[in-house]
């Protein structure tokens, strides 16, 4: 897994920069500061991400394929284009469904 941030001043096709790999979910950094982070991510099909409570509001926008994200007990399927804010202490999971990609956006400041 990379983890190094993209070239700033350069265009990125932000889909292109990272693959499905096999039974895997691949997280590439596309910046990283202390106020936040942002990053893409890959899920090849069947996989998903276990439940979990961030202490931050996060921004989820799926960028090729269709996912299934759900936050607190209520299940919202998002397609290419789509995003939603996962709110702060909300707890939320992504549920396979299929191949897809997405955005992931994270922003701390305002919080302590």
């Amino acid at each position: 897994m990379e983890n190094t941030e993209l070239e700033k001043s350069t265009s990125h096709i932000i889909v292109e920069i990272i693959e499905y790999v096999t039974n895997s979910v691949v997280i590439k950094t596309i910046m990283k500061k202390s106020t936040g982070n942002i990053s893409v991510m890959s899920f090849d099909s069947g996989e998903g991400l276990t439940e979990k409570t961030s202490p931050f509001d996060t921004f989820a926008q799926i960028i090729e394929g269709k996912a299934n994200i759900v936050i607190d007990n209520i299940s919202h399927i998002l397609e290419k284009g789509q995003g939603i804010i996962i709110p702060a202490h909300s707890p939320n999971f992504i549920r396979p469904n299929g191949r897809f990609k997405m955005i992931l956006t994270i922003i701390k400041d305002g919080y302590e």
